[in-house]
């Protein structure tokens, strides 16, 4: 679990998703939560220096702080017993999305992959707080990936795969989004029904 959760990281870092320090990353134990440290860069760490945290946040293992952002993963493992992991990205198209408060519309059916007909944006709260660890818990309603306004993207999954595979998503739709946008362009979005069409076929692929 230790080797998982750090290969992810440092596969996030790499992509750009989560420069140096910023976003955090987790996985569900037994005995809580399994997450990222606190201000040690991605490509520095070690299995070790992961801190596996209680629900309420004390730590039960580890030789560093938790990410300030402990709260946000206690806050989701608590509100969706079906979540196993927890991924927050600081990802650019993403976070640029987030800085104007604009949800990912129906342009494109892999919207589904979120949960739902869009991938809400979060009201605005101060990282690190219980503020908007509720506030994403809200956004998640329904939902397996929001944005954080002002702040990034965070996506919830089955698995630790499955979590990070949906916050690649997520960054490759907000971009799509983004450059229908720049084109001076409006999307035309997908209908109900065509969006309930789209869900069909996914559950023949295995991805509903």
């Amino acid at each position: 679990m230790r080797a998982a959760l750090l290969q992810a990281a440092r596969r996030m870092d790499a992509l750009g998703f989560m420069p140096s320090k910023s976003g955090n990353l987790s996985v569900r134990t037994g005995r809580g939560f399994l997450v990222t440290p606190a201000a040690l860069p991605y490509a520095t760490q070690a299995e070790e220096d992961l801190v596996e945290c209680a629900p309420d946040g004390t730590v039960l293992e580890g030789r560093h702080r938790p990410s300030s952002e402990w709260r946000l993963h206690a806050a989701v493992y608590a509100a969706r017993p079906e979540a196993q992991a927890v991924v927050h990205t600081h990802s650019p198209r993403a976070t640029a999305l987030s800085c104007a408060r604009r949800a990912i519309p129906p342009f494109h059916y892999m919207v589904l992959l979120g949960g739902g007909a869009d991938i809400p944006c979060a009201t605005h709260a101060t990282f690190g707080t219980a503020e908007l660890a509720a506030q994403a818990v809200a956004a998640l309603e329904g939902r397996r990936a929001c944005l954080l306004a002002n702040h990034g993207a965070l996506a919830i999954g089955a698995s630790l795969p499955a979590a990070e595979a949906l916050a690649r998503e997520v960054e490759n739709l907000a971009g799509q989004y983004l450059d229908l946008l720049a084109a001076g362009l409006e999307p035309a979005l997908l209908t109900a029904a065509e969006l309930a069409a789209a869900q069909a076929q996914f559950a023949g692929y295995g991805r509903g």
